[in-house]
């Protein structure tokens, strides 16, 4: 067995995601088991500087490395607590990062900018660590994202049930899971509470699944998501909201439709898979935009809300009517986009009859399944296992994903 701990900030830069998991068996027979997880959450003034790179802020050389290690003094700050927390040494690190800059490829190579060394981390921590995860993938042609679809099949794949996967982050994505007899997922890893970021231990459980290989898994972004939904708020409630809680506030408007169509009709939401997408085009510029274009409709807050709220739902149906090769029998949500009701029923109501559930529905924890793929990845890294998938990220072969920072120091009590 390996203990191994995932970290990741995604694009709605809430906190540092931690999950320490307990794996064994390699690709083709892999046991995971989810031991605890919490929520770090960023200094206020850091989550400003970061949000404001993320925006387009200049920054010097001096400063951008000043930041990088600062993320990483909190990245190993996250796994140590979580460390502690078990009382166990966990032996490897699996560290995403935080994104800063994602450039899809076109006539040039794509590039993807996360921030906090591993290196650093490595030895803050005395634990191996594994980060970078995206860079071999984009230098290989790819878009260096998605990356979990991987994950997805061992966690979620199915011998009755087509899946699809949908990730309500900063930025949505879906992982398509075409029914396989050799897939054996059924149950998963059981979903830890989480109350004011720290765990509520439950009895444990295990998971197995076994896989033959990766025939029919597709996965591409399908759009914005928390990213707009949270700087609309915010703007919209001048300060006073981060969050439209449980999608309560979007629920009590009304969208406007025709709006809605006019900005699918724009170009990423038309191209076709393979496609990766970021802040650089659905962050505040998008969204003043966005503002702009319903001006002539005399929309109120709660209209406008839910119109962006109606963007990500329709932007998903649009993807998955148009770019995948049959419909799914079963939809689940992850990501803590899903936890606005509002945002599932219009997903549902586009999408019907295809029941839509959650992960957390087949066992799998919404806010940490994220933390548990880069902990995976970390894993099947330190077995030389190449792990993307050319067919969903467009790269031109398949890759191993990482690089591996040793500690000077090993963490007392590791096994050696």
């Amino acid at each position: 067995m390996t203990k191994v701990i995932g970290l990741i900030s995604g694009t709605s830069v809430d906190g540092i995601d931690a999950a320490l998991v307990d794996i064994t068996g390699s690709q083709t027979n892999l046991t995971v088991e989810l031991l605890t997880a919490l929520t770090y959450p960023y200094p206020d003034n850091l989550r400003s500087q970061i949000l404001d790179i993320c925006s387009g802020a200049s920054i010097s050389i001096a400063e951008l490395a000043e930041l990088n290690d600062t993320i990483a003094q909190e990245f190993a700050t996250a796994a140590l607590i979580i460390n502690q927390k078990y009382a166990v040494n966990a032996e490897l690190i699996g560290s995403h990062g935080q994104t800063v800059y994602h450039r899809p490829p076109s006539q040039q190579l794509g590039y993807s900018l996360q921030l906090g060394r591993g290196e650093v981390i490595a030895n803050l921590t005395g634990i191996t660590t594994i980060s970078n995860f995206r860079a071999a993938d984009i230098a290989a042609g790819g878009h260096g994202a998605p990356l979990v679809p991987c994950v997805d099949v061992h966690l979620l794949g199915h011998p009755k049930y087509t899946r699809c996967v949908q990730n309500l982050g900063g930025i949505g994505n879906v992982t398509y899971l075409k029914n396989q007899p050799f897939w054996g997922s059924q149950n998963s890893i059981p979903p830890l509470p989480v109350y004011m970021g720290k765990v509520k231990s439950k009895k444990k459980e295990e998971l197995v699944t076994t896989l033959a290989d990766t025939q029919g898994v597709l996965g591409w972004d399908t759009g914005p998501s928390n990213t707009l939904l949270d700087l609309a708020v915010q703007q919209l409630s001048q300060g006073s909201k981060t969050y439209d809680k449980n999608g309560e506030w979007a629920a009590t408007g009304r969208p406007c439709q025709e709006l809605v169509e006019i900005w699918l009709k724009q170009d990423f939401f038309q191209q076709k898979p393979p496609k990766s997408t970021g802040r650089e085009l659905f962050g505040k510029d998008y969204l003043l935009k966005c503002f702009s274009d319903g001006e002539k409709y005399h929309l109120s807050a709660s209209d406008i809300l839910a119109t962006l709220t109606e963007l990500t739902a329709a932007s998903i149906n649009h993807s998955y009517r148009n770019f995948l090769p049959n419909l799914p029998d079963q939809i689940l949500l992850c990501g803590g986009g899903s936890h606005n009701l509002y945002l599932k029923k219009r997903i549902e109501n586009l999408l019907a009859p295809i029941p839509v559930m959650t992960t957390a529905e087949v066992g799998i924890d919404v806010d940490f399944k994220e933390a548990i793929a880069f902990a995976i990845l970390a894993y099947w890294r330190s077995l030389e296992i190449p792990c993307n998938l050319p067919e969903v990220t467009g790269a031109k072969s398949q890759v191993m994903l990482g690089e591996i920072h040793q500690p000077i120091t090993r963490n007392k009590g590791i096994a050696e």
